[in-house]
């Protein structure tokens, strides 16, 4: 059931997205990841409402919004060691968004090929 970690994924991406877009630049290279994320995104709705539940559906994404929302909040805020931040939000958006991107895409694509 790769749906629901797929779905986390997701809006733990565009999380961090909206982060980004507000302190930085885009680039081609990161708008097009945007955009095929924002497909996978169509694709796993679309599948999660033809084969799920969509009351499931929808619930769990209320859920999944709300943690991420508040995990990219706590990381904002920060833990701060000798007045230099444990986690930067920078650190993450950096390091963490073309990977959680990537596989939003890959985990999309194989849901794809199971459907077929």
């Amino acid at each position: 059931m790769l749906f629901f970690p797929t779905i986390f994924l997701l809006f733990l991406y565009f999380k961090i997205a909206r982060v980004h877009i507000k302190m930085e630049k885009q680039t081609f290279l990161i708008k097009t990841l945007h955009f095929f994320v924002f497909l996978s995104a169509v694709l796993i709705y679309e599948y999660g409402f033809h084969y799920i539940n969509p009351y499931a559906v929808i619930s769990v994404s209320f859920i999944f919004f709300v943690i991420t929302a508040l995990m990219v909040t706590a990381v904002q805020v920060g833990i701060f060691i000798d007045g230099k931040p444990l986690i930067g939000i920078e650190k993450v958006y950096k390091n963490f968004m073309p990977i959680i991107g990537i596989s939003v895409i890959l985990l999309a694509i194989l849901m794809l090929k199971i459907i077929l």
